[in-house]
């Protein structure tokens, strides 16, 4: 197969390309590197069968050849990020999303939108469903990234709908690992690079928020089997297991064997007080479950950061 992957400079998206290129498939990525990566486009650029397109994919391009796959991962994805690119953020999940759409509509290929549990805000149900429609603030400082996806899952449907399309929609949950930036705000790389650094772990509130975290080989899995699955409705894929951010700092702490403090901010406006995805349709439909625990993911990703701060003065980004 011939697959096109957005933001396939990035974490998830450059792990996804390497998932598809290990799996025999050729790869073609885009990327304007806003956000994304040069060294993770250097460890895909040693695969024969990728190329790299530096461009952003908000505005339009032609593509040679045919595609039997397009997976749209670009966009920033960390509050921070899309709290510095609000507008980028929202052209690429509008603009974006249409234009690779019309790509995968041109070249008859199945297309994979990369959606978020944030569709589901500060949810009001628990565990989160698929079904369930979510409690969102549009209009709040992350709206631009809640409604930027939410946008794209309806275009999403509409083409699906409209002009036949065979589309996928992944709801990603929170997903650490490996080729994350040090400096991207996410609350894993935010305390292993505070922890390494011997700074003092950045708590928003009292850390009784809950987030379910997923080992990103664990989250590339279950994205790969949706691709090649036939459902075509909205899938969460995220590891159930629920956890304080307290309780993480506290597993960081223990693995790093940092003695950092801990330094209490206020919760950021909107923020989700939990987040837990309901697997169901997961497990039943493509027989897909984490195998990864939270604290073995986190001991596989330290090395990570640490070569990182080896590298440079990298640090932790909050908000």
């Amino acid at each position: 197969m011939r697959i096109l992957i957005t933001g396939a400079a990035g974490f998830l998206g450059s792990h996804l390309a390497e998932r598809f290129l290990r799996e025999g498939h050729e790869v073609v990525g885009i990327d304007n590197f806003i956000t994304g990566s040069r060294d993770n486009s250097e460890i895909l650029a040693s695969f024969d069968a990728f190329s790299l397109i530096e461009h952003d994919i908000s505005e339009s391009i032609f593509l040679d050849g045919e595609f039997d796959g397009v997976l749209h991962f670009a966009s920033p994805a960390s509050p921070v990020d899309y709290l510095e690119f609000p507008i980028q953020t929202l052209k690429v999940g509008s603009r974006g999303t249409h234009n690779a759409l019309g790509i995968a509509m041109a070249k008859k290929a199945r297309f994979l939108l990369a959606s978020t549990s944030e569709v589901y805000g500060d949810p009001k149900v628990h565990p989160q469903t698929e079904d369930y429609w979510g409690h969102v603030n549009p209009v709040g400082v992350r709206g631009c990234y809640d409604e930027a996806k939410r946008f794209a899952e309806a275009m999403t449907m509409a083409y699906h709908r409209h002009h036949g399309v065979d589309t996928r929609i992944v709801r990603i949950f929170n997903t650490y690992g490996p080729r994350m930036r040090p400096g991207d705000g996410r609350v894993v790389s935010n305390f292993i690079v505070q922890a390494l650094r011997g700074d003092p772990l950045t708590i928003y509130g009292d850390g009784s928020q809950t987030r379910s975290f997923c080992y990103v080989d664990d989250e590339v899995d279950g994205i790969y089997r949706l691709f090649h699955s036939d459902r075509q409705e909205p899938t969460n894929i995220g590891n159930p297991v629920e956890f304080t951010i307290r309780q993480l700092a506290d597993i960081v702490l223990a693995e790093t064997k940092s003695s950092s403090t801990i330094d209490v901010l206020p919760l950021p406006t909107d923020d989700p007080k939990v987040r837990q995805p309901d697997i169901s349709i997961a497990r039943s439909v493509l027989g897909w479950e984490p195998n990864v625990p939270l604290r073995e993911g986190i001991v596989r990703t330290i090395p990570f950061f640490r070569g990182e701060l080896e590298k440079g003065d990298a640090c932790a980004r909050t908000i």
